[in-house]
């Protein structure tokens, strides 16, 4: 399949997989009016299986061990209902949250799934991970010869009491905050972990909604200022918002539109040691077709995504472009789009949005 793309902002071609000069006869040509074609955006950090399950709690809390031990109790029935969908529909299940938000990568904070490497809709970043201090108090650092610019990601003090806080320091202790550190979250560091962590060269992955449904804020702007490297993630729906969309638009003007740009595009990808996706000629195809521009565009305005250079997500006006005989169409918070995977739209009602 070859396909001619022409937006407002500019004409991008692809054909075998591949982002090509944009002449020449293509089967399929797009026209997006007023809209904007992107690289695909990433996505720094979701539990992939863990979309299905609704918001679960009653916040606010001190920290995260204490949501955890809280639904345990509260949400057991909701838990053992969602523990009984087989894994690899949960996992498709968060791979199409982020596809229909035009996420081509996305970091997946749990134990590697063999899943994702069975033709997976999307791209997932492999980087080492455990989940917190609190969580985990023993966990070896460095893990196996994780030093220096290695890169290993940690839920760290996510929570806004002092034992939140104190994880800093522990972590400082044990020499785990390098350059190669991806500390998730970062609510609740006070100024001296603030200090500490802009000074060890690591990078913050911020999750915006999630931090504010559980805590009723998010990391400190100081820790977020500019000198420090941001990478944008969604968490999962335990307890976010939604898509990385959403995530944008909520943290719309604590960092500058700039820099909010590169936490799902250049910065993720240094950071996160994959190549950043291009509309270059000659790269692999990984991009997203919006109705608006990025910053101000919610789930409704994407038009089409790209992923590891196959079309996965298509709004349905646009079908008659294109000779597909496969995929289907969903509904999700309303809006229909045709996906090349079979998600049935029950599976979509799994997908609860706030």
């Amino acid at each position: 399949m070859s396909i001619l793309i022409e937006a407002e902002n500019a004409a991008v071609a692809i054909s075998h997989g591949r982002v090509v000069e944009a002449s020449g006869k293509f089967s399929a040509h797009i026209k997006i009016r007023g809209g904007e074609v992107r690289p695909g955006l990433i996505n720094g950090h979701d539990h992939l299986h863990r979309n299905h399950y609704g918001r679960l709690g009653s916040p606010p809390y001190a920290n995260a061990v204490q949501w955890a031990m809280q639904v345990q109790r509260s949400c057991a029935s909701r838990i053992e209902s969602g523990r009984k969908l087989p894994r690899q529909q949960a996992l498709q299940i968060g791979a199409w949250k982020n596809l229909l938000a035009g996420v081509t990568h996305v970091m997946h904070h749990d134990p590697w799934e063999t899943e994702f490497e069975r033709d997976f809709p999307l791209t997932v970043i492999r980087v080492p991970n455990s989940d917190s201090l609190g969580m985990t108090p023993d966990f070896p650092y460095p893990p196996g010869d994780a030093r220096g610019s290695e890169r290993f990601a940690l839920h760290v003090s996510e929570g806004v009491d002092a034992d939140a806080a104190e994880e800093i320091r522990i972590l400082a202790s044990r020499g785990a905050l390098q350059p190669g550190f991806l500390a998730v979250h970062a609510v609740g560091p006070d100024s001296d972990g603030i200090r500490t962590l802009r000074a060890s060269g690591c990078a913050i992955v911020w999750c915006p909604t999630s931090n504010h449904f559980l805590f009723g804020r998010t990391a400190p702007d100081a820790l977020v200022a500019p000198g420090m490297d941001v990478i944008l993630g969604t968490d999962s729906l335990l307890t976010g918002d939604g898509d990385i969309l959403d995530e944008l638009r909520f943290a719309r003007g604590r960092i500058d539109d700039e820099r909010l740009v590169a936490a799902v595009g250049s910065v993720a990808a240094r950071r996160l040691g994959i190549p950043e996706p291009s509309l270059t000629p000659g790269a692999r195809a990984d991009l997203v077709i919006l109705r608006r521009p990025l910053l101000e565009a919610s789930f409704a305005d994407i038009a089409l995504v790209i992923a590891g250079g196959k079309l996965r997500v298509l709004d349905p006006a646009l079908l008659p472009e294109f000779s597909l005989s496969h995929g289907s169409i969903v509904t999700w918070r309303g809006v229909r789009r045709w996906i090349s995977g079979q998600i049935p739209n029950t599976y979509c009602a799994m997908m609860p949005m706030v």
